[in-house]
């Protein structure tokens, strides 16, 4: 009997002592299991989260090849100069690889991932700078913009599939 209470004794002491083990991080410094302030933890993923946006453009039949080519001249070229100045981290563009219907239909995607939210607003500025005929500019944006169907700008997220809690 008294063997077993020892037994007992020495399992409850070794499980707090492989409780307190997993609360000391690699380093030796103990863990906080204390949970973070709201704001504080929202103020965190802030800053070192981008700013994810997405823009889809469904082009007019035909004239995708048109569309892309002033796309190229004048998005493509600020969002370089973006990156290039540090406001946007990197930038993805998609076409699809099949065809769908024409309700479902999108001709290019691209993926903007901006430092923070704020850095999406440089595009204006940098557009003056590096076009400074802007009657030229605004003519030519005007007939990629008569080439679109739809179009929309969408800022997203990533979620965690994984995450205890939907986010």
């Amino acid at each position: 009997m008294l063997s077993t209470i020892m037994t007992n004794r020495r399992l409850t002491m070794l499980t707090f002592g492989i409780l307190a083990l997993s609360a000391v991080n690699r380093t030796g410094h103990a863990q906080s299991t204390a949970p973070q302030s709201t704001a504080a933890s929202s103020a965190q993923t802030q800053t070192t989260q981008p700013y994810v946006v997405e823009w889809v453009y469904r082009v007019k039949w035909g004239h995708q090849d048109e569309f892309w080519q002033i796309f190229k001249k004048y998005q493509i070229a600020i969002l370089n100069k973006e990156k290039e100045a540090g406001g946007v981290l990197k930038y993805e563009v998609f076409r699809p690889g099949l065809h769908t219907s024409n309700d479902q239909r999108w001709d290019y995607r691209v993926i903007i991932y901006y430092k923070d939210s704020t850095s999406s607003s440089k595009a204006s500025a940098i557009s003056k700078q590096l076009f400074p005929d802007q009657a030229t500019l605004k003519r030519e944006e005007q007939q990629r913009w008569e080439l679109t169907e739809n179009h929309w700008d969408l800022p997203i997220r990533q979620i965690d599939p994984n995450a205890a809690a939907a986010e």
